[in-house]
């Protein structure tokens, strides 16, 4: 087998155990639960209302900014993680370089929150 797609077997191996573990969950509780719908199981929620107005009805667009701002932020943690792993190999220049970029991001929150885009009236 050649170095580099032995180095993706581990990955394989656990994407195979999570697809076998997550259909034998769904088909143990497929088999095990009792099934005994009714009409208010079956009803579009089961918070016992009946939905209210329109399903499409426009959103306030502050819904919409929080979710932006969640995204930019949660990303943020998505590039720290790789930036922490290989912190010793890549020195100087790579810690500076993230500095840089949390910082821009600190300033970025800081402007937002004395605009008022996170608070919620």
């Amino acid at each position: 087998m050649h170095p580099l797609l032995s180095e993706y077997l581990p990955i394989l191996v656990f994407f195979g155990i999570a697809s076998g573990l997550s259909v034998a969950l769904v088909a143990g509780s497929f088999f095990m639960a009792r099934q005994s719908p009714d009409a208010e199981k079956l009803s579009p929620y089961e918070c016992g209302f009946e939905p209210l107005g329109n399903a499409r009805d426009q959103f306030d667009v502050r819904f919409y900014l929080v979710a932006i701002l969640f995204i930019i932020f949660d990303l943020e943690v998505a590039f720290l993680f790789p930036w922490a792993v290989s912190l010793k190999g890549i020195g100087m220049a790579g810690f500076v370089s993230m500095m840089v970029f949390l910082g821009l991001l600190t300033v970025g929150f800081i402007y937002e929150w004395k605009k008022g885009a996170l608070e919620w009236d």
